[in-house]
């Protein structure tokens, strides 16, 4: 009969074997301990479970390295020394075969994720995801062999921390595709500078928004993704890779805006608006000290025109400013409240940028017969009701409400009130920019033929001729919004995006120096001093009201 002491140490013994079997023997293999050159479906099987095991987040202790490096040998060992040609597991998919290398015509292999792969005979149609190897492909292979012994493999990486590398960081908001890497191997002889690309077509149903795609190969010297020797070729249901070399490959997402990148923009431009919200004050105060103190600003359209930009543009900081301070807080009806408000006054500082450029081509280009009785007041009819009009059209299709940027793991890093609804965003903001942004950008060039032409006749007898003329363009590109043009070369690269964020947040000050240069009392009382700069815009009036 067991001693209560016996039976206390044995509880004891069964307790701590029993805690230290379970939670073992996954944490070794996740070590990566002991598995080098171990394939057979026991150690398969409990190393593919660190695909999923392996969180960045998570507690278990993991070795990226010894992990990836033994999926690397993976395909050595299919090649050289597995019997059976096809591997049908959860976590990987795999073709070994032979082929004889004095094939006439290319190879077509299927890579659906959740098949094995297959070859693709003449007459099929072509599948969605799919490999294909040219026929010169065999020659290329150094040696003379009459037959090669080919493995082609499909493994599924999960969303861990396998296979990411430094440049692929789970919090950077990029990913994997489908979580699918391919791989081509002929065992351990390097395939390098194929004279002829390999192609893996990998299927999606369309470029995800806000993100880029890119082909690349895992390098195992760096341990990391590379592109080098890959090219990327974007299609409307796929990306085909085109690749000289054998080796794993996957297509990376990036998003354009991460988080971080988002967080930044928003700092940059908050503090932007906000001291672009103070010069544009200082206009308004200077046009009214001005217009109280000095006749002829009450009866001049320029100025008036120069104020109404400045308030909607003031007007447009502020929605900003309290939109994404507010984020989503309150009810579905406040936000629609200020989604409306923001848009009102967005859409009022680009008609008052293309009533700034209209003005300026009566003035400069057309000259004679540009009388328009009250004038201003129908440009400001156009400048403040054209937008509420577009406003009541969209409200009234329900198009505001939430607006979410997300990344590329479905983290959300920005919210304000905006649209909801993606074609009455790109009719009423992206179509409407367009158009005033252009029409600007045309006159903007007319009037600096106008003035450089100018500039040549008169360049002996005055000095510093090209450099008043060139600060005259600057000053109109700010009136006509040309920096907003920069919106359409956001997808040469995130340098272009600062850019844009930094110029448009800075554009109230660009206004104030070119009002006050303009305007004030000096300026006024000696208006050759400046120029080109001043004739421009105090031209006599268009309209007498």
């Amino acid at each position: 009969m067991a001693t209560p002491w016996g039976v206390g140490t044995l509880l004891l013994l069964l307790l701590a074997s029993g805690e230290g079997a379970g939670p073992e023997e996954p944490r070794n293999f996740c070590l990566g301990l002991d598995i080098q050159d171990q394939y057979d479906p026991f150690y398969l099987n409990r190393t593919g479970e660190c695909f999923a095991r392996c969180l960045q987040l998570g507690n278990v202790s993991c070795n990226p390295e010894k992990l990836e490096r033994y999926w690397l040998h993976y395909e050595f060992y299919l090649v050289e020394k597995n019997l059976e040609d096809r591997v049908d597991m959860p976590f990987v998919k795999a073709l070994v075969q032979n082929f004889s290398t004095d094939t006439s015509e290319d190879l077509l292999f299927s890579l659906k994720p959740s098949q094995i792969p297959r070859q693709v005979m003449r007459g099929e149609d072509k599948p969605p995801d799919r490999v294909r190897l040219p026929r010169s492909f065999f020659a290329s292979l150094p040696g003379s062999r009459s037959a090669i012994r080919l493995a082609i493999s499909v493994l599924d990486i999960g969303a861990g921390d396998l296979f990411k590398g430094p440049q692929l960081r789970l919090e950077d908001g990029s990913s994997v595709l489908n979580n699918h890497m391919v791989g081509l191997s002929v065992g351990r002889t390097p395939v390098t500078r194929l004279p002829e690309p390999l192609e893996i077509t990998f299927s999606h149903q369309r470029q995800p928004p806000n993100a880029t795609l890119t082909c690349v190969f895992w390098d195992v010297n760096k341990g990391d993704w590379d592109s080098k020797g890959c090219s990327t070729e974007l299609g409307a249901e796929g990306t085909v890779c085109h690749c000289d070399h054998l080796t794993f490959f996957a297509l990376l997402l990036r998003p354009v805006l991460d988080r971080a990148t988002v967080q930044v923009l928003t700092h940059i431009s908050q503090a932007g608006c906000g001291v672009s919200m103070i010069f544009l004050a200082f206009t308004i105060v200077l046009y009214l000290t001005l217009r109280f103190s000095l006749q002829r600003f009450k009866s001049e359209d320029a100025p008036k025109i120069h104020v109404a930009l400045s308030s909607s543009l003031f007007l447009l900081n502020l929605a900003f400013l309290v939109s994404v301070g507010s984020g989503s807080a309150g009810s579905r009806a406040a936000c629609w409240i200020r989604g409306a408000i923001f848009h009102y006054f967005l859409l009022c500082t680009f008609t008052w940028m293309g009533l700034e450029a209209f003005h300026l081509y009566l003035l400069v280009i057309k000259v004679f017969n540009t009388y328009f009785g009250h004038y201003y007041m129908k440009l400001s009819l156009v400048g403040w009701g054209l937008p509420a009009l577009m406003v009541i059209g969209t409200g009234s299709a329900n198009s505001y409400g939430l607006y979410t940027i997300r990344d590329q793991e479905n983290r959300t890093s920005l919210e304000l009130c905006w649209f909801q609804k993606e074609p009455a965003l790109y009719a009423t903001v992206h179509g409407y920019f367009l158009i005033t942004f252009l029409f600007g950008a045309v006159v903007l060039a007319l009037v600096a033929w106008k003035i450089f032409t100018l500039t040549s006749v008169t360049a002996g007898k005055e000095q510093g001729q090209s450099w008043k003329a060139v600060l005259t363009i600057l000053g109109l590109s700010s009136l006509v919004g040309v920096t907003w043009g920069l919106a359409i070369l956001m997808p040469l690269g995130l340098s272009t995006i600062y850019i844009f964020a930094l110029f448009n947040s800075l554009q109230g000050i660009f206004i104030f120096c070119w009002f006050a240069i303009l305007y004030l009392p000096g300026q006024i009382s000696t208006p050759s001093s400046s120029g080109g700069t001043a004739r421009l815009d105090q031209a006599p009036s268009v309209s007498h009201e």
